[in-house]
């Protein structure tokens, strides 16, 4: 291993390491968006739950039917 890093300079394994990071970073940022509008829309559904829009469109359409 040491062998392979030898041949690169340091400043590349430098410039490479920041692009990982950087890269990395972004991943996470995007990951915790999503987990945020997730866990948004299971709020919305609960809530809807709670206040019973989906009993009175089941009922609604039983009537219907």
């Amino acid at each position: 291993m040491l062998e392979i890093i030898s041949g690169i300079p340091l400043w590349a394994l430098f410039i490479g390491l920041i692009l990982v990071v950087v890269v990395v970073w972004k991943l996470i940022k995007f990951a915790i968006k999503i987990l945020i509008v997730v866990v948004v829309f299971f709020a919305i559904l609960i809530g809807l739950d709670v206040i019973g829009v989906f009993d009175q469109i089941s009922s609604l359409f039983s009537s219907l039917l």
